[in-house]
């Protein structure tokens, strides 16, 4: 196996337990598992995988082994990794890079040591591991077949990419499988962001004010969570049509210098950068809490912050309290970082199951696809998108009806009116 830079060894049993505890969430990964245990159709394919490393992604890499893949994993955010279950993944012979908290230095150092695997398929979550093997490893880059992608950000930045020229391997969408954004971004970011903010600060929702910034997948998810808990939701968008359905959603839709003089709570999810910016800070109440919930920590604007501010300490283990110069005070959670890995455990393992499954799939099927595809960026096929929800709704006893052979020549034809 190759060397593994993790925290502490000893915190094998209890990552063990908690990713046999997300592995009853997660059946779909499950089943697959247990086909590509008998079928190895990975079978000696080096993977690089930049993710989350959290006890969901355990399992795919569990499942993605049991193939015959040669698995390495490294963070694709310094915050995110929970270091027993890195040290669980080392136990079970999955060569793991990454530490809890480890500086930036660090990250791509360890992002490189993934490279160094020279990669046949690579994974990636916000596309820092294929834009660091193309700038500076052009060579290990033209041995790659194919890879995933599996947030929005990501998927951005890979289309910049093939629309300038530079992709020199074809990349599967992942991200945008209705099986993953239609449930992983709503549900699962949703969920999981309110439940970060909640363990961060202990918050009542109940009558608090609160502007979500940007209304994609991700805010749709955020915006109803907050509103069921009671919440006063305000959408700010740049899109008109998005600014619209969040409109007929019932949200108050406002530019967002307006809203940060009634935001109590404000929640970034664009996957842009500087969305909260020094404009914006000034214009905030005293007692502001703000915290992303995009990929990267630059949809706050925290150098900003530091300037415009005359102290600044640690109130709580994931709360900075920003005093700014006039006395008001901001609170910035998790750094600015990911905010439902930061302060809590990401998604629920059960939505986490669909996406995970779209990337098993997917692996699978760039490995039998070889060089066949040219660099692009592509969607999941609508055979494995249609898969997992199959197979979602097998794992949860839901059966569905089935049309009949009248209904399908009806709905391939075109002649038959009123």
């Amino acid at each position: 196996m190759k060397n593994c830079d993790i925290k502490d060894r000893s915190l094998a049993p209890e990552g063990r337990l908690r990713i046999d505890w997300a592995a009853k969430e997660m059946p779909v990964v499950g089943s697959i598992r247990e086909r590509f245990s008998e079928e190895k159709p990975l079978k000696g394919v080096p993977i690089s995988a930049c993710l989350h490393v959290t006890t969901e992604t355990a399992n795919l890499a569990l499942a993605l082994q049991e193939g015959g893949a040669e698995v390495i994993l490294c963070a694709s955010n310094p915050l995110s990794t929970q270091d027993d279950v890195t040290a669980a993944l080392v136990e079970y012979g999955v060569a793991v890079n990454a530490i809890r908290g480890e500086d930036n230095d660090t990250y791509y150092r360890h992002i490189v040591s993934a490279l160094e695997h020279e990669p046949h398929i690579t994974m990636d979550d916000g596309a820092d591991l294929v834009s660091t093997l193309h700038k500076d490893y052009p060579a290990l880059a033209a041995k790659v077949i194919g890879g995933t992608e599996e947030t929005t950000t990501g998927v951005i930045r890979l289309r910049n990419m093939a629309r300038a020229g530079k992709l020199v391997y074809p990349i599967i969408a992942v991200n945008d499988a209705q099986t993953k954004h239609l449930f992983d971004n709503r549900y699962g970011t949703g969920q999981s962001t309110i439940d970060g903010i909640t363990r961060a600060t202990n918050i009542l929702w109940s009558g608090r004010k609160v502007v979500v910034c940007g209304y994609g997948w991700c805010g749709k998810g955020i915006a109803r969570r907050a509103q069921g808990l009671g919440a006063q939701v305000i959408v700010t968008e740049v899109k008109p049509i998005a600014a619209l359905e969040a409109a007929m959603d019932g949200y108050q839709v406002m530019p967002l210098i307006k809203a940060c003089e009634l935001g109590e709570v404000f929640i970034t999810t664009t996957g842009d950068t500087h969305v909260i910016d020094e404009a914006h800070l000034l214009a905030m109440r005293d007692g502001a809490i703000v915290a992303n919930s995009g990929h990267f920590n630059v949809e706050i604007d925290i150098p900003a912050l530091e300037r415009l501010s005359r102290t600044k300490r640690r109130i709580r283990t994931f709360v900075d309290e920003y005093t700014v110069n006039d006395g008001r005070r901001i609170y910035l959670l998790g750094e600015g970082r990911l905010i439902n890995l930061a302060a809590a455990e990401g998604h629920p393992a059960s939505v986490m199951d669909m996406s995970f499954a779209n990337q098993a799939l997917c692996l699978e099927y760039l490995t039998r696809m070889k060089r066949q595809l040219e660099p692009a960026v592509y969607a999941v096929p609508e055979d494995i998108d249609q898969e997992v929800g199959r197979l979602k709704l097998a794992s949860m006893n839901i059966a569905i009806d089935s049309l009949t052979p009248e209904q399908e020549k009806y709905l391939a034809s075109w002649e038959e009116g009123t």
